[in-house]
């Protein structure tokens, strides 16, 4: 395969959806992954396959489970010679009280918001460290900085991605391989949609910039971190909106 690559997690739509559509226009050839919304994954697919030059491949299972996120790299590795650039994207949220959240509940978070970055991570740096290029992109949260209530497993998987994103950068730097975070804050995306109209309205009245952020946005990012800037390694680049 001679154009270039990128693997990106939880991409069937909203923010992975958008970083699909933004890298297949640039000429990458993309692949796909879900663990469950396979026709939205397959409409994405369509979509791609409809722009000039593009190209994408569907890898369809839980990352955030050890063994199949192997066998989703060992079927990419069929495809593809190197992967140029990786996106773990892949997020759930779960909504309410600590006392009320099951241990199943409290590890399902866990497992697709942060577990799934390392053993996606994992399957990836043979390659890129042997090619001595990659970049590594993880979609975090400012409630990674800052904590939100009623989001503890959530702002603690998203504090876990920030810090495996520092401590990871340090580590692959001589390799020349680049890591960095961007941590989004509000974006108009389904797991937003709960938010009732008067809370959205309220929400977006405590954002300096007076919006809600869009995938778009998030998506023009992480284009630039994966092809810019070769010197920017494992920052957290806070995506919100003046909100902290």
């Amino acid at each position: 395969m001679n154009k270039k690559t990128v693997f990106i997690s939880g991409s069937s739509r909203g923010i992975g959806k958008a970083i699909a559509l933004q890298f297949a226009k640039e000429g990458y050839h993309i692949f796909l992954n879900c663990h469950s919304s396979t026709s939205q994954l397959e409409e994405v697919h369509a979509q791609i396959s409809q722009l000039p030059n593009a190209s994408a491949s569907m890898l369809v299972g839980d990352i955030g489970n050890a063994t199949i996120a192997k066998q989703l790299f060992q079927d990419m590795y069929q495809q593809c010679n190197h992967l140029d650039v990786l996106i773990n994207n892949a997020g759930i949220s779960y909504m309410g009280l600590l006392t009320d959240m099951s241990e199943e509940q409290w590890q399902q978070v866990m497992n697709t918001n942060l577990n799934s970055l390392f053993y996606c991570t994992r399957e990836v740096l043979p390659d890129m460290i042997s090619e001595k290029c990659g970049k590594i992109i993880n979609i975090s949260s400012i409630w990674g900085l800052s904590g939100a209530s009623c989001e503890v497993a959530y702002s603690t998987a998203k504090a876990g991605v920030n810090g495996f994103t520092k401590s990871l950068a340090k580590e692959l730097a001589p390799s020349n391989i680049q890591v960095n975070a961007i941590a989004c804050g509000v974006i108009d995306t389904q797991m937003n949609q709960h938010l009732s109209s008067d809370d959205s309205m309220q929400l977006a009245n405590d954002i300096p910039l007076g919006r809600f952020g869009t995938p778009n946005e998030v998506a023009s990012l992480a284009w630039n971190l994966a092809n810019e800037s070769p010197y920017l390694t494992g920052q957290i680049i806070a995506l919100d909106g003046g909100y902290l």
